[in-house]
This record gives C-alpha cells, structure tokens and sequence, in this order.
C-alpha cells in the first residue's frame, strides 16, 4: 500500500548512489552493488560542496569558462574549436577536465526513455516508456521511480551521464502539445511523481534535470510568451510542483524554460533563480538553459544562470568569448564564475558522476527486463473513463471482435519532439512533417506493439478482423453483428505546437457515431495526448483512456480489455465537456502568429516582428480541477477519476486536526475480484476549491477490507503569504472530503487546524 500526504523521506534507508533497491534487482546494472548507506543529507552536501570548491581552486581561468556553456552536438561542427570527434549525436556535450578528474557531460533527452529523434544514431535503439500523463494516472509513486530507474540504467550503458529528464510544468490547458510529456495538473501528484522518476535516474550515478522552469504551458510562441501571474498563485501551483519534485529528486540540475515569467526570460529571471530556487529552496545544483533559451551574458549571469546548454541554437554563443570578455572587465565578478562551476561540479559529485564515470563504449542492456517495466506502467495507467452493462472486460470466448482505427495492425502512436524514444522493435509508421514548428526534430511515430495481434493472442478462439477506419461506412458494416468492436481513436500531439482543437481529426468522431448506431457492444480506446472532445459519449458503453502506451501498449491494452489486468488508473488531468470550459479555449497567440507568419510567407512581413505576447493566468493557483469548482464547471469527466472491474466502498471515517490534517477511513473490495483503488483525500480552507492533499494506492481481494491513514501535506492546506514570507495555515475549520475522484464526496468531514507558518 502507498500513501502519500505529509512530506517526509520516504526513502527510508538511504541507498548509496552505486546502488538500487532490491525491487529493482531487473534494472541493476552490472556495476551497481549494495554499499553502506551514505552520510546524512546535510552531511553529505556540505561534503559535495566542500569538494568542488576544491577542485574549481585549482581550475584555471580557462577551464572554468569551458564548463558554463555547451555544444549541441548536430550543430556543433558550426563552432570553432568544437571537439566534434569527441561527441555523439545526442542533445548535448561538455567536455571534460581530464587533469582533475572531471569527465565530460554527454546529455541526452529522456522524458520517456533514451531519446533518438529522428534516428540521429543509426540503429540506436531503447526502451520506449508510456507517456508522462499515464506515468501519472498510475498515482504510483514506485512505477514512477521504476521508469527512472530503467532509463537512467539504459542511458548509462548509452554512454550518457545527464538526462533532460524530470517534466513537472503543471497542465493548465488542456490542448498544450506537450501535456503527454508532464505530469498532470495537480501539484502534489506532479511533484511527488516527478521526484520518484528523477530519484530513479540519479540512482544510476547520472544526473537528472527538472524541467522547465517555470511556467512553460504552452508552445504557442513558447520563445515570446510573457506568462503572468502573482507571486502567491505562482508559489501554491507551478513552483509548489518543482518544489516537491526537487526535495523528494534531488536532480542535479535545474532547466529554465523558454517563455517569460512576469516580463523577464525565465533564464534570465532574478526572481525564479536567485530569490526562489537558490535562497528561499536552498538548491545547491545548477541552472541550465533549454536549448536556446539565452538571451543575454551578464543579466542572465547576474540572475542565477550557471551553464548556456545548446549554444549553437541560441542567437549567439553567450557563455564564451562574450563571458570571458565580462570577467576580464569585472563587470562578472571572478567568484561568481567561481559559483556557477561549483554548482556544475556539486551536481556532477552528488549525483555520483564524478565517482562512476560511464564506460565510453555500449553497455548490454536487458531489454527483455526492461519492457516489463514499461508494460506495468501502460497497464497502471490505463483509465477506465466508462463502462456501461459491464461491457469489460471482454470474454475471451467471443466469437468474432471487429478491430477498427488508429493503426492498431501494426502498433500504438507515440508523442513528438524531444522526447521520441526509437523504440526496441523499430517504427512500423514514421510520417515526416512537411511544415510547422516541430518539422525539423518531429515526426509521427508507431512504436511496434500491434493491438491486434495483443488480442490475437490472449483470445485464440475469437475470430478478429482490422477495418482501418478510413470509411465510416464501411467500418460500420464490418461492424454490425460482432460480438465485440474495438475503435482505436488517435490524436498526435507534439512539443513545439499545440493543438488548435480539442477534437479527434481525420473524422473519427463520425467513424466512432456510425459503428456505435449499428453495434451496441462497442468500446473506444483512446491514443491521445490528453483530453478530447467525445460529442459520441453517450452513444458507447465503454471508453478506454490508453494515453500514448509506450512499446508494450499493445499487449498492456489487450490485457486490461479482457480483463487479465483489472484497470486502476486514475485520470491525473480534467477532461472538459467542451473547450470553452476550459480557462482557455485556443491557444494565446496562435491567431497572431498565423497572420505574422503569412506576412512573412508573403513577403510583407516577418515573424520576428511578432515580439512578445502576455498569457495571464486568470485561474491563479486554481488550476485543473481547482478551477471547475471555482467557477461551477461540470467536466466530462473529472481529476482522478477511474473506474474498476470491480467496485470499492469507503466508511468509519476519523478526522484529527490541531498542527496536522490526519484522516484514518476504511477502504472495502465489494466486487467479486481483486483490484487497485486509489482513494484521495480532499481539503478545501474556507471559500475556496477543495485541493488534493493525499492519497493512498492499495489493492485488495475480493471483500478484503482495510485501514487507510493519510496525513495532508501542510503546504496544500496552507496559503502562501508574501508578507511572511511563507506558508501560512489559518486557523479554523477546514472542509474535507474523501473519495474516488475531485467530484466525490464518498466520506466528508471538518477539521479543525491550528495556526501555523511554514518557510518559502
């Protein structure tokens, strides 16, 4: 059972960052080995640090400006001096200092496994992890530390020692193009998740980034945005995310996003950097830049930038000639150059870089092992969104299953841009893009797990046919009389663009409405990367929430459809009835930039002239499902939501206030088989949304009943108050609602809490 609330270490015995935990025993690579556990955390900082002060004592002037920018290595032959032999075609490259030990950085993007985009490394395959929002859906803090875990063990034997891994940007529209690759919408579940998946990572002597800090919510001129909000909904929302996620993380590293935050470039913001993450959070690692995110040398040095990543993408190299230019001047002082390579070299020690360096030739990788891990995560995330006349699970004695769509012949979609993984099994679909932001670095892309033949196999006795979907009509005749029919519906979402409708393209809607009207025992499987639009709800009995399932979603989702997996997913993200409940319903900007980029077309014009534009966040820290409640919006369906192949029961609720929020309820399997429940504790102060304060995943046998404590975590119950400055609880009587999902108040109850104040 896994419970989550109060903050605390849950790592329990600390593990040596040569080791990993026995649970993991599949993911071990063949260098790790159990040691004793390490100095406390304290301890153990001030000894990292004490160590890179050190080594950057005996630096030259010279070496330390080699470690405060780096290459992008598929540009990097563009750059004078470049050690292009040194490198491999990956994100990014920081050479070394052979003399003192300090091995080179070589980086590479691992949202969802060991990325290779567009096959820049030839035949270099990996380990292809469901997406984020389904990492999420699971509320399993453990699945998220074994996907860390495996990637960082596969990007090792890679030759990497960085992943630009770690998304924790909160969801605050449901249409962003890269929501697949983030967490959800809730700060506490982003966080806690975020913090597992980064600990994962690093326990392989690797350093992971959190990314992209702060408020990169859209990629609709993702390089101009000016987001805006105040400091206080900023504190309780996107920054209470990377605050958890870095506490329970530890990363290494900190990445700053592209956008402007309150009208400075978050690379270049004083107030994210300097006051927040250094002083107020205390975070020793360094900041680096997203790849062209630099705009500036001594403003960005000055407001707490420490390294300019993927030089050769910004408008010019910042952190070279410029940086030793500012130095020599004085107009950058020698001990804050001092700082920024201390921080580089304290990550490096900390995360174990420095202790176990990676072999610079591939590893052997279980990949066997490691496909397991990605298929447990797609079957925990799999949300049951409806299941009307118990049309899951399937049997298996069905006589003939009409399979339709969404290329379920020949694999499972996956999203686009930094994050592609080339998967094991290769790509059975890999369409180019001929224009858009994302056409030089995405494409869209099928890892090899085929559902049908998923379904084949685990119903041998079935006949199963593919209609591909492309004539509604035809499909509906393929359709009519089948004991069961299964519509795989897509939407390809990818970083760089967002979606311009929340709708299902290429006229699935209607494919879905025509096979409904003739076939009653249909159910729809969703590839998306995050909410759609179903005007065909009513219409069909069974809705399956499959996200972009990774390399084994094929076999993950024949699985749950015959019930050989009982669904326990949870949805971490609001799904709207329409796009108008959303706080907003296109993306900001979209329309200006269309017409400034035809201007261009045109010759009339340039996109550059399209300089800035502000997004204000008028949802605040409301966000998600805050936000519903907030402004009396009924979603399709809600946060959290999740349905079962069986059915739980919550009674005997105990409530205990004073300095904590305690809740102790019990948690029943009424139904006739064994399943996962993820009971979430809600706590809404006086006149405000209820937030999720915790939550506890469990599973149980049929009639098995259990005793369930969840402690809220103090930082949502609380307010932030910039007069403190800190976290404040009033005191008084505070709402609290246990149940199944942000909608329902299966067990309510009152607190009554204490004052109390918390640091930033």
């Amino acid at each position: 059972m896994r419970e989550l609330g109060l903050r605390r270490d849950r790592r329990g015995l600390a593990i040596s960052v040569l080791a990993m935990v026995a649970a993991q025993a599949a993911c071990l690579p063949a260098w790790a080995s159990v040691a004793a556990p390490p100095p406390a955390r304290g301890e153990a900082v001030d000894s990292a640090q004490a160590r890179a002060a050190a080594l950057v004592a005996r630096m030259t002037r010279e070496e330390k400006l080699q470690l405060v920018h780096g290459y992008f290595p598929p540009m990097a032959d563009r750059t004078p001096g470049a050690p292009v032999a040194d490198m491999i075609p990956s994100a990014g490259y920081v050479p070394g200092i052979p003399r003192l030990g300090i091995p080179a950085l070589r980086e590479s993007d691992a949202s969802l496994g060991v990325a290779n985009q567009v096959e820049q490394r030839r035949g270099d395959v990996a380990t292809a992890l469901p997406s984020s929002l389904a990492t999420a859906a699971t509320f399993d803090p453990d699945i998220a530390h074994a996907g860390g875990v495996m990637i960082g063990s596969e990007a090792r034997s890679k030759t990497f020692n960085v992943l630009l891994a770690g998304g924790v940007n909160l969801t605050r529209d449901p249409w962003n193009g890269r929501n697949f690759e983030y967490l959800g919408e809730d700060p506490l579940l982003a966080g806690t998740l975020a913090g597992a998946h980064i600990n994962g990572v690093q326990s392989n002597a690797i350093v992971s980034t959190v990314k992209h800090f702060a408020l990169n919510s859209q990629e609709t001129g993702r390089m101009i945005l000016d987001a805006r909000i105040d400091e206080a909904a900023l504190r309780e929302s996107d920054l209470l995310a990377f605050q958890i996620a870095i506490e329970d993380g530890r990363p290494g590293s900190v990445m700053c996003a592209y956008n402007q935050v309150n009208g400075d470039y978050a690379c270049e913001n004083d107030f994210l950097l300097n006051r927040v993450l250094k002083s107020d959070w205390a975070y020793p690692g360094w900041v680096m830049s997203d790849w062209g995110a630099v705009h500036s040398t001594e403003k960005a040095v000055a407001n707490g930038l420490d390294q300019e990543a993927g030089q050769e993408l910004d408008r010019q190299i910042f952190f070279g000639e410029p940086l030793a230019e500012a130095v020599d001047a004085g107009r950058v002082s020698e001990a804050r150059l001092d700082e920024m390579v201390e921080r580089i070299l304290f990550g490096m020690i900390d995360a174990g870089v420095m202790d176990a360096p990676v072999v610079l030739s591939a590893q052997p990788i279980d990949y066997d092992a490691h496909a397991e891990v990605a298929q447990r995560a797609a079957e925990a995330g799999i949300v049951l969104l409806k299941n009307d006349r118990m049309t899951l699970p399937l049997a298996s004695t069905a006589g003939r299953i009409v399979v339709i769509g969404g290329h379920a012949d020949v694999g499972v979609l996956s999203g686009g841009g930094s994050s592609q993984v080339r998967s094991v099994g290769g790509a059975p679909i890999e369409i180019p893009l001929t224009s858009g932001a994302a056409s030089s670095f995405a494409r869209v892309t099928y890892h090899a797990s085929s559902p049908v033949n998923a379904i084949r196999a685990t119903a041998p006795g079935a006949e199963v046919s593919f209609i591909d979907g492309s004539d509604p009509a035809a499909a509906a005749r393929a359709a009519t009389g089948a004991d069961a029919v299964i519509i795989f519906a897509t939407q390809w979402t990818t970083e760089a663009q967002d979606a311009e409708t929340l709708s299902l393209p290429d006229n699935q809607d209607a494919l879905i409405a025509a096979v409904a009207a003739v076939n009653p025992h249909t159910t729809v499987v969703l590839e998306t990367g995050g909410p759609v639009l179903m005007p065909w709800i009513d219409a069909v009995p069974a809705v399956l929430q499959a996200w972009y399932p990774g390399q084994r979603g094929g076999e993950a989702i024949a699985r749950i459809l015959f019930g050989q997996a009982n669904p326990s997913g949870h949805l971490p993200i609001t799904f709207p009835r329409s796009a108008e409940q959303a706080p907003r319903p296109t993306p900001p900007g979209l329309e200006a930039l269309k017409a400034s980029d035809a201007a261009s077309n045109a010759g009339s014009g340039s996109a550059a002239e399209f300089r800035s534009f502000p997004v204000a966040y008028v949802e605040g820290s409301d966000v998600g499902y805050r936000w519903y409640e907030r402004e009396g919006r009924v979603p399709l369906f809600p946060f959290g939501h999740g349905l079962s192949y069986t059915r739980f029961e919550y009674g005997a609720l105990s409530v205990e206030g004073g300095d904590d929020l305690t809740v102790s309820f019990d948690v029943t399997n009424t139904g006739d088989r064994a399943g996962t429940d993820v009971p979430q504790l809600y706590v809404a102060p006086e006149g405000q949304p209820r937030r999720l304060a915790g939550w506890s995943r469990l599973t149980l046998q049929p009639g098995e009943s259990r005793r369930v404590t969840i402690t809220a975590e103090p930082r949502i119950v609380a307010d932030y108050d910039t007069t403190l400055p800190g976290w404040g609880i009033s005191p008084g009587i505070y709402r609290v609602q246990v149940g199944h999902d942000a909608l329902d108040n299966a067990l309510g109850g009152e607190a009554v809490l204490s004052s109390r104040t918390m640091k930033p």
